[in-house]
């Protein structure tokens, strides 16, 4: 059942789920002081090294 809600998506859908996350995470950045300081205190290197490995395991399951 979840195979063939999937393939009904489309490369807009995606993209905008992305955008509704990219979003919620500026606005609990924004509302929630604690998160605010938690960003801010790491070092900014860690958070691309994820993105990178993140989007290499997504490449890599892609073009297997």
């Amino acid at each position: 059942m979840f195979e063939k809600q999937v393939k009904r998506l489309k490369l807009v859908d995606v993209a905008i789920t992305k955008i509704a996350v990219v979003a919620f995470v500026l606005f609990l950045i924004g509302i929630w002081p604690a998160a605010l300081n938690w960003v801010l205190s790491i070092n900014y290197w860690y958070f691309l090294i994820i993105a990178i490995v993140l989007a290499a395991i997504v490449q890599i399951r892609i073009w297997e």
